[in-house]
């Protein structure tokens, strides 16, 4: 069964820990009920650690009927998204134990869509399946002809973060890796240089030209150095969102800093793309088997591409701070492909948070 690369393993067992406190006004004992310590993960959503800390503030609670929202610092957050990506956006400085409060009462059905239960967040993921399909293959058919029993497995190795069997699953859906052609003769010259250690990875590479990218932005002050400092985020209206496909240039070296230029070419300079093709034999010389046995193959990516650097740079007005993916904050030059192929959800969605200089 396929185990997925290293990093899809990484990104699949990630997790937050929160310190999760129940809401002061829905407190009906003394002394209150201490805060939950919880692990969440990157790839799940809010609601579905309902059921593991509802029991424990259940004694405390109100009279009255549970209607389950968590907030940050005061900013209701929206259950949909995951909570890997709410995190990387409204913690500027990642904060450690994440500290939320939980409401039972007084549903804001302002700010938020109503979330019932755990099918609510199910059907949101295959919805968003479905647009995901509908980018990369013009259809969704092969999400909508899916058995209820192949369903309800992929919705559950989301629940348990079992990637083997996600990506079991998943291949019937023929919505497969991305590849472009500097990048496949990079991962070929790994593969023959590390072949004499027996630990080469194949990529399983297939092409497709448009990929799902959901960009969130947030507005940093230019004077603003740390981001300890950054102003807290106190409306939804305080983030801008780019849902839009990607075309992708296969012929060609195209960085993360290429798809973020494409999508927001208002924010990222105005340095024209100069995109320049990788020949074999660039890939060859970039990268030797002594590289290749020592080093990680997105590290080995990454520098390649940041030896392609005259195609890969954004311009010098460029106002974007800082890029975080899954919690990481990769190069502008690394190749979008590996990106996309390591770092995605598993609705098949790329989401980047994009800290933009006022």
């Amino acid at each position: 069964m396929e185990k997925g690369t290293e990093a899809q393993q990484l990104v699949w067992e990630g997790a937050i820990p929160l310190q999760i406190h129940l809401h002061e006004s829905e407190v009906t004992t003394l002394p209150p009920p201490p805060p939950v310590m919880i692990l969440a993960p990157r790839i799940g959503y809010l609601p579905l650690l309902v059921p593991q800390i509802q029991p424990l503030f259940r004694s405390a609670l109100p009279p009255g009927t549970d209607t389950v929202w968590f907030d940050y610092k005061g900013l209701p957050l929206k259950w949909y998204i995951p909570t890997g990506v709410l995190f990387d956006l409204l913690c500027a400085e990642p904060e450690r134990p994440w500290n939320l409060t939980v409401h039972f009462r007084g549903y804001p059905t302002n700010i938020l869509t109503p979330c019932e239960d755990e099918v609510a967040v199910k059907w949101n993921f295959i919805n968003s399946l479905k647009e995901a399909a509908y980018i990369i293959n013009g259809n969704c058919k092969n999400i909508m002809n899916m058995s209820q029993s192949d369903q309800l497995e992929l919705w559950c190795s989301v629940l348990n973060g079992n990637l083997e069997v996600f990506l079991r699953v998943s291949s019937k859906l023929k919505l497969g890796a991305i590849e472009d052609e500097f990048t496949e003769k990079l991962y070929l010259s790994l593969k023959k240089s590390k072949s004499s250690i027996g630990n080469a990875e194949s990529p399983g590479l297939t092409k497709t030209g448009r990929i799902p990218v959901r960009l969130y932005i947030r507005i940093v002050a230019e004077e603003v150095d740390d981001l300890e400092d950054a102003p807290e985020i106190n409306s939804w209206e305080q983030i801008s969102y780019i849902n839009r496909p990607v075309d992708f240039h296969k012929d060609r070296c195209f960085s993360l800093g290429d798809m973020v230029r494409s999508l927001m070419p208002e924010y990222s300079g105005d340095k024209p793309p100069n995109f320049e093709e990788g020949t074999e034999q660039d890939v060859q010389d970039m990268v030797t088997p002594e590289d290749a046995s020592g080093t990680d193959v997105a590290e080995e990516a990454s520098t390649v591409a940041c030896k392609q650097a005259a195609s890969c740079h954004l311009g010098e007005n460029d106002r974007i701070k800082l890029i975080r993916i899954q919690g990481i904050e990769p190069k502008k030059e690394i190749p979008f492909s590996w990106v996309v192929n390591n770092l995605g959800n598993p609705d098949f969605f790329l989401h980047v948070c994009v800290y933009i200089k006022s």
